[in-house]
């Protein structure tokens, strides 16, 4: 036996024996991954023999579940009219909805084209600090060119219309979001109630409670508004609640020592201190409005998501593209307005005189103002007094005629790519082969998984994320799909959804590396990036059905498209937070770049891409599910169905396997990110 001199204080130096080594058998018993091993291998071996790969018969209550949905669909159209919870409730919501929405319509359409652009102007100047600020300026310049763009597309009275639905829809979910928000950060019982709801309404996709609403609401702008409000509320509570928690204690203790009550200190020092992350969340809520309100045309909200829904029904590729392009200008214009807002909310010149006593600097921010208003004024006289500028509608000898010139050029475009380019092969090439040779192969071995195979898996993954609950979460939710029966249809969403994932944190994180490591590169893509972040759900469908046809790689071609910008995004954050010191350790020890990145800046960054990776699989489900409008198939092919239909047993029970789908990924991926945070803390 090896023997070690061990010193002694005191004492002659001494031998004493070296432990003996552990085993091998042992040591590998202590390692967690090799008993999650065998205890998979031994349930699999078990499953086999004693079990089928078929989810068992007695537990599919599909039928069952199918003909209870019916039946309350049934109820829902013979009871509309005289039940008491529509007359004296829902009744009223739909009335208010619908002529909220009314009105701002007709007060924009009394305004004329003219007045429209120029209020809008005016107010987007004055919102970004008016004055002849460089920055004012350039986004009182954009807010014009986008108005004038509608007119000058032909698309004014859709766009008004798209308009006056987000107005009342932004108003409604700012104040339900704040008031939310003013719960959960103010008392720690309604910030674990609503935790969990907020948690379920962002891995919900919109289109799996559109249904239930067309039936409560019917066709039109009631149904549209109540599922916006729904999807665009959450992140203005999350934000207000989070500002509100995350209050300066000094300044609340001041507050509180000068003898202010519970609301004053509210109202003097928790709300303002929490100005800067609300204003972030109505930048959200703008945004997660404007994609559904798009989306909510297949419910009738009519507007620009109308125009486009009709133009990819058509197969008219041209009018889906500028449909598109307005879209997208009403998202670029009301981020960059919030956006400026936030940053005058920062540093407003007003406060910094008020806090200097600089009465002239007071005096020029209120001039700005007034003749902000005046403006508006002027050109609404104009507006009114004067020809066929003073027409309510945009002149239609003003407007241009794009789309069939453009779906002439997109489809001779596509067809030079499609396929004959030379060592490429062209886009339906190699759609057809991703098809063949990766989506087919991974939905014929997700279907072919035995049941409990697949929730031993997910368990298991849990597991060793350290997350006990995020296991029963994720095998409830698989049980809930099987007894819907939607087993088969739910793995083909699943492959779908992990070949989307999958290439999304490929390109992703190589591009947030690139971004982390170059400041070049990061100003390069910084304004792409903003461009895609903006852009509703709606819109990546026109170009990939128009490069790839419709199908499921469409579906995963859009899906990696709208998800990589939060992917890039929060990778190249992660890599550029790494210590420094760290980074400097492993350079002085001669490690090369690729060893830096391998050794230190990945592993450091855990947390930051496990992030990355949740928020990759949300995004991604969404636009999988929306993949049903062009051939995507599986679940969200039975959402539309359903909304087409008014088939609440088909469209809803899809839409609960969606959530139960997008519940056991969330839960699974912030579990491994929270173990990785852990691990790099300590």
């Amino acid at each position: 036996m090896s023997t070690t001199t061990l010193p002694q204080r005191g004492k002659e130096t001494t031998t004493a024996p070296a432990p003996a080594p552990v085993g091998g058998a042992r040591a590998l018993l202590a390692r967690p991954a090799f008993v999650a091993f065998l205890v998979v291998l031994l349930a699999l071996v078990v499953g086999a023999l004693a079990l089928d790969g078929n989810w068992p018969g007695p537990l599919d209550k599909a039928d069952a579940v199918k003909g209870w949905l019916d039946d309350v669909s049934n109820w829902l159209t013979d009871n509309r009219a005289t039940s008491w919870i529509f007359l004296y409730f829902l009744l009223h919501i739909s009335n208010w909805s619908e002529g909220g929405v009314d009105y701002v319509f007709t007060f924009l359409n009394n305004l004329g084209w003219l007045g429209v652009t120029a209020l809008a102007t005016a107010v987007s100047w004055y919102v970004a600090g008016a004055g002849a600020r460089l920055r004012s300026l350039r986004i009182a310049l954009l807010t014009a060119c986008t108005f004038l763009a509608f007119g000058v597309l032909g698309l004014w009275d859709y766009a008004m219309s798209t308009l006056a639905l987000m107005v009342v829809a932004v108003a409604v979910s700012a104040v339900i979001g704040a008031l939310l928000g003013l719960v959960a950060g103010l008392s720690e019982l309604g910030n674990r109630i609503l935790r969990p709801v907020f948690d379920t309404m962002q891995v919900m996709p919109a289109f799996a409670y559109l249904l239930p609403l067309v039936l409560i609401f019917g066709i039109g702008s009631p149904a549209a508004l109540v599922s916006t409000v729904i999807y665009a509320a959450p992140p203005m509570a999350r934000l207000t609640a989070l500002g509100l928690r995350g209050a300066d204690p000094a300044a609340l203790e001041a507050s509180r020592s000068l003898g202010a009550g519970s609301w004053q200190r509210l109202w003097t020092a928790r709300l303002p201190l929490a100005r800067k992350e609300m204003l972030l969340g109505l930048n959200q809520t703008i945004m997660m409005a404007l994609s559904m309100v798009v989306m909510a045309s297949v419910i009738g909200a009519g507007g620009l998501g109308d125009k486009v829904y009709q133009a990819l029904a058509k197969d008219n590729v041209g009018m889906a593209l500028v449909a598109g392009v307005c879209i997208v200008l009403i998202a670029i214009w009301l981020d960059r307005v919030t956006a400026a807002a936030g940053d005058r909310l920062e540093t407003s010149p007003g406060t910094a005189a008020r806090t200097s006593g600089d009465a002239g600097a007071v005096g020029m921010e209120k001039l700005g103002g007034w003749l902000a208003w005046g403006l508006f004024v002027v050109f609404a006289v104009v507006a009114t007094l004067f020809g066929p500028v003073g027409e309510r509608s945009w002149p239609v000898d003003w407007s241009v005629s794009l789309s069939a010139p453009l779906t002439r050029g997109i489809e001779s475009f596509t067809r030079a790519i499609s396929d004959g380019v030379p060592v490429l092969g062209g886009t339906d090439v190699w759609a057809s082969h991703f098809t063949s040779w990766v989506l087919n192969p991974m939905r014929e071995a997700m279907q072919a998984a035995p049941w409990w195979g697949v929730l031993l898996l997910v368990a298991v993954l849990a597991w060793m994320a350290g997350s006990w609950r995020a296991g029963v979460t994720g095998v409830l939710s698989l049980g809930v799909i099987g007894v819907l029966g939607l087993w088969d249809k739910s793995m083909d969403t699943l492959s779908q959804v992990i070949v989307s994932v999958v290439c999304t944190l490929v390109v992703g994180v190589v591009i947030g590396i690139l971004a982390a490591r170059s400041r070049w590169v990061m100003r390069l893509i910084r304004p792409v990036l903003d461009v895609m972040q903006t852009m509703p759900q709606f819109v990546y469908l026109v170009p990939v059905v128009a490069l790839v046809g419709v199908g499921r790689p469409a579906a995963i071609l859009a899906a990696v498209v709208y998800a990589l910008p939060a992917v890039v995004r929060i990778t190249a954050q992660g890599l550029a937070s790494v210590d420094p010191a760290a980074l400097e350790a492993s350079r002085s020890l001669g490690g090369t770049t690729w060893q830096q990145l391998r050794q230190v800046q990945l592993p450091l960054a855990r947390p930051s891409l496990m992030l990355a990776c949740n928020q990759g699989v949300v995004l991604v489900l969404a636009i999988v599910v929306i993949g049903g409008l062009v051939g995507g198939g599986a679940l969200g092919y039975d959402v539309v169905y359903g909304l087409q239909k008014s088939d609440l047993g088909v469209g809803l029970s899809a839409g609960v396997a969606i959530v139960c789908l997008g519940l056991m990924l969330d839960r699974l991926t912030q579990s491994a990110g929270s173990t990785g945070k852990r691990g790099g803390t300590k």
